[in-house]
């Protein structure tokens, strides 16, 4: 038996260190699945993602009819993916564009109010998340005031990112806009309150 202590081995102290970088302790399998994400994700000083500040916000708005009776729904988690908001409103008689960028600006009026520094927010608006980022330009004048606003809000975050998804990626957000419109159609005056629940 070969000695762990001669000059071509790997020196015991170097091979527990590199050991120690692992995701998973020895003998046991690495998964293919623990591969499709951040390796080090469950290291202690891997936990950068989850303490970094980043609260996420999925955003939906919708209008039965284009336009009609719309409204919006958003959903609000922070760092640790607890939720600490659910907002909502009925907007009357508008279009689907105008809900979405309605409930964006809910969800960066809520995060700046509540000292959030780092918003990322999901949306399966593909035409919004584009004309956030600049890709598309914002040719209906309705639309063209609220976007403007959304950018002067995005710019007081540290960090500020958006994403698109699809509809399946956004169904609680989804559902409150619908409840929103469903509230709106049945007793206006009360519908056209916004609907603010705050877990803070």
């Amino acid at each position: 038996m070969r000695s762990c202590t001669n000059s071509r081995s790997v020196p015991v102290a170097v091979f527990l260190f590199l050991a120690s970088l692992l995701p998973c302790s020895l003998g046991e399998p690495l998964h293919w699945k623990s591969m499709t994400g951040n390796l080090f994700e469950k290291a202690a000083d891997a936990g950068v993602a989850a303490h970094s500040g980043w609260f996420t916000a999925h955003c939906d708005g919708g209008s039965r009819g284009n336009p009609g009776p719309a409204g919006y729904g958003a959903v609000i988690e922070d760092a640790e993916g607890q939720v600490v908001a659910r907002l909502s409103e009925f907007l009357g008689h508008q279009t689907n564009n105008y809900a979405e960028y309605k409930g964006l600006l809910a969800v960066l009026a809520w995060a700046l109010a509540n000292g959030v520094r780092r918003l990322r927010v999901v949306s399966d608006s593909e035409l919004m998340v584009r004309q956030m980022k600049g890709i598309y330009k914002v040719k209906n004048a309705g639309l063209l005031p609220l976007w403007q606003e959304a950018q002067r809000l995005a710019r007081q975050f540290e960090g500020f990112e958006m994403r698109h998804t699809l509809r399946g990626g956004n169904k609680e957000a989804d559902r409150l806009a619908n409840e929103a419109m469903d509230k709106g159609q049945g007793t206006r005056e009360r519908g056209n309150k916004k609907a603010i629940k705050s877990f803070r």
